[in-house]
């Protein structure tokens, strides 16, 4: 029936049956269908039943629509944003994945089984380069024979701390290396090496930060620096003393630095001078004899025995402490390429007015006579005595602690009338070693540092 026509007033099906019989109270009427072999859809939009009483008329306005048949039909909307949506997506998981892998080999490290001793004291690549800013120039410090060195603040810990980065191309004796400056780092002295990280082709060095730097900018009037006066430079002479005593005597191990000078002295806020940059120390147990072969150190600071032996010693320390000596009372270089012949070596400039009685005449002229005449004629006469060309003439570093605290007299040095370099030439027959060492000391690079020989 159309039902926006009336009601038929004959119905189309009409029977009488009592059903009383049959159906229960309660009873429900409702319908049934069957599709047979063909898939049909019968739909009851509305029924309107009527018991005892006519069927009340339907509202065909509140009917619901009827459902769908067939497929429908697809937006042509959603055509154009679905495959752009999908290859955006794709683009944007093949950008993250990339992005990943990039970082990854960004921070990648050299991580090998035998390191794993060594935990507590590597860092992570990733925290250095965060730490340094990405290792910018606004944040290096210094630039090196090994290496630069960046100032950088670590995340977690907010320790200021310098990283060196040194370059290595060499695994020879880098197990050996790791391994001595994981050795150092656990002085429990005033030490400032606190870990290190291994990275690709280079090695990563981390040191205290210290806030005044090196030492050799201020000996030698780098611009913005004041002068240090004599209390300063007496104390730094002592707590650089302090540190070789420790590490030569008394340490679990003996421990060489083979680099002491004026630049791996670093300043703290309060101008004490801390001994920096173990980079080429050497370790060895005590009571045992050291088996360097490489020559490894700075022009002016070495022992004239080093060229002989090759090997470094507690004295070849005490020979470069004394030249430090020198060079920190004398406000001079080790090695002056631009003054004459007569003051060209530091050391033998000292000892030529050693022989004239003028010896306070060589302290720096810009403490403009404010300094203690007796400690400078000490450190003058300590100087003289550490960097004596014949090795056994040398005091060990617990007698310099003891001349230095005024403990112990220092011994009168025997007169002469050659200069200590000539004593140096006679000493290795006829090997100059402030000009045919140069090519010598080109050996003393990271290559050599980590060969066998260390």
């Amino acid at each position: 029936m159309v039902l926006s026509l009336g009601k038929s007033p004959r119905p189309l099906l009409s029977a009488t049956y009592n059903l009383s019989t049959v159906l229960e109270d309660p009873s429900y009427v409702g319908f049934s269908a069957s599709t047979g072999p063909i898939n049909s859809l019968y739909c009851v939009t509305g029924w309107s039943l009527g018991i005892n009483r006519p069927a009340p008329l339907i509202d065909i306005t509140k009917l619901p629509k009827l459902p769908h048949v067939g497929p429908k039909p697809r937006s042509k909307l959603l055509e154009i944003i679905l495959p752009i949506a999908t290859a955006i997506f794709i683009f944007l998981v093949g950008t993250t994945v990339i992005q990943l892998v990039r970082r990854r080999m960004k921070y990648a490290e050299i991580n090998e089984d035998w390191e794993a001793e060594f935990g507590p004291h590597r860092f992570s690549y990733k925290d250095l380069f965060y730490a340094t800013d990405g290792f910018k120039n606004k944040n290096l410090l210094g630039l090196g024979g090994f290496g630069k060195v960046y100032k950088g603040l670590l995340s977690v810990s907010k320790l200021e701390v310098a990283v060196k980065r040194v370059s290595h191309e060499s695994k020879q004796g880098m197990k050996e290396f790791v391994a001595e400056i994981v050795s150092i780092g656990r002085l429990r002295h005033r030490n400032l090496l606190l870990g290190y990280c291994r990275r690709k082709g280079e090695l990563l060095l981390v040191y205290e930060y210290m806030s005044n730097g090196s030492l050799d900018k201020y000996l030698h009037c780098e611009e913005g620096k004041p002068t240090l006066n004599w209390a300063q430079r007496f104390q730094i002479i002592k707590g650089v003393a302090s540190v070789l005593f420790y590490l030569h005597e008394r340490w679990e191990k003996v421990v060489i630095h083979r680099d002491i000078k004026a630049s791996n002295v670093l300043l703290d806020s309060e101008m004490n001078g801390r001994l920096g940059d173990f980079g080429l120390a050497r370790l060895y147990d005590h009571r045992t004899d050291p088996q360097t072969t490489h020559v490894v150190g700075t022009m002016g600071y070495l022992a004239p025995e080093l060229a002989r032996t090759g090997k470094a010693t507690t004295q070849t320390d005490v020979y470069a402490f004394g030249i430090f000596i020198l060079e920190v009372t004398c406000g001079q270089r080790p090695i002056n390429s631009h003054a004459d012949d007569s003051s060209q070596i530091l050391v033998d400039w000292v000892v030529e007015h050693w022989h004239k009685g003028s010896l306070t005449y060589t302290l720096d002229s810009r403490l403009q006579g404010n300094y203690n005449s007796d400690e400078v004629r000490l450190a003058l006469n300590l100087g003289l005595l550490c960097a004596h060309p014949f090795c056994n003439a040398r005091p060990n570093m617990r007698q310099v602690i003891q001349y230095l605290n005024g403990e112990m007299p220092l011994p009168e040095l025997m007169p002469t009338n050659r200069n200590y370099g000539v004593l140096g030439l006679m000493l290795n027959e006829g090997f100059d070693q402030y000009s045919a060492l140069a090519s010598t000391v080109g050996s003393s690079c990271m290559t050599s540092s980590l060969s066998s020989g260390r």
